[in-house]
């Protein structure tokens, strides 16, 4: 029968011994190798399958104003990539652009823009004797009020001018005249009037001598049409004046205000153009019963 040989127990552990300090040894040669790598400087090894960094241009370094231009490789556990006030910066943002929207409504938002009737500045008078027919070129004047922060263009302006219900004069304007923002501005236009045929008398009513005053009154209705920012409105503006048929004038005439459809007053004579048109034609009726008379 064989015999089991076995190593004797004080054999083994010197081996163990010396392989614990031949992994020390191993250990420090390896920690002095990279200490020794750190001290030499940088250097390219490029081969024929090798690039140089486009980075460092193979220097190892960056320059210094590219500091702030390149991107370093941070663990994610790193505490700058962890977003710091988030809530706040999302409410901040939110309520610029509250900001932002109420103000660009508030400019942009499409504010009135007021026509108002400004007066008859001038009215040229012609006669024709022949036909018994008075012409009258009146020039008046609009007053329109911008209150938009943009500009606003006038596109077209109508004028219709009536007398006794009748009309005897229109004009219609085009491109019109531009108001700036935020400010008012004159326009004026002119009609030609023609008060012939079934109002002949009128004609011996503005140039009869012994009448002082040859007022005649008319009704104005005027409609402006204005654009802005890809929006179109149009504003009517209806006013009653009196109008000297006599001679050219030059002096303005105040605007007689219409008469309230809900106002069941008795209307003043200056007011009610029917009214006074009647008087007119009595007193055209009685200037001509007097000529009739004297033989004229």
């Amino acid at each position: 029968m064989g015999s089991v040989l076995s190593l004797p127990v004080s054999d083994s552990a010197p081996r163990q011994r010396e392989k614990a300090e031949q992994e020390d040894d191993d250990l420090l040669d390896s920690r002095d190798r990279v200490e020794d790598i750190a001290k030499f400087p940088y250097v390219e090894f490029t081969g024929q399958d090798s690039i140089t960094c486009p980075t460092c241009q193979g220097t190892g370094c960056i320059p210094t104003e590219q500091v702030n231009e390149l991107v370093a490789l941070i663990p994610y556990s790193d505490q700058r990539l962890r977003p710091q006030r988030t809530k706040l910066y999302v409410l901040l943002s939110v309520l610029l652009c509250l900001l932002v929207s109420g103000l660009v409504v508030f400019f942009l938002f499409p504010h009135s823009v007021l026509v108002d009737d400004d007066g008859i500045k001038v009215v040229q008078v012609w006669f024709d004797k022949k036909n018994s027919v008075v012409i009258l070129s009146i020039t008046a004047t609009l007053r329109i009020r911008n209150s938009n922060f943009y500009s606003v263009t006038v596109t077209s302006l109508t004028s219709r001018v009536q007398y006794m219900n009748t009309v005897v004069g229109t004009q219609q304007i085009t491109n019109v005249s531009s108001i700036q923002p935020l400010s008012d501005k004159l326009v004026n236009f002119t009609v030609k009037v023609e008060l012939g045929g079934p109002f002949s008398y009128v004609y011996f009513f503005c140039t009869f001598p012994k009448v002082k005053v040859h007022n005649i009154v008319i009704f104005m209705r005027t409609s402006v049409k204005l654009s802005y920012i890809g929006h179109t409105t149009q504003s009517a503006l209806e006013t009653y004046h009196y109008v000297d048929c006599s001679s050219n004038s030059t002096a303005a005439q105040d605007p007689l205000p219409p008469p309230s459809p809900w106002h069941k007053e008795q209307p003043k004579p200056r007011a009610n153009p029917e009214g006074a048109a009647h008087a007119l034609h009595g007193q055209v009726a009685v200037q001509m019963d007097s000529r009739r008379d004297h033989g004229l």
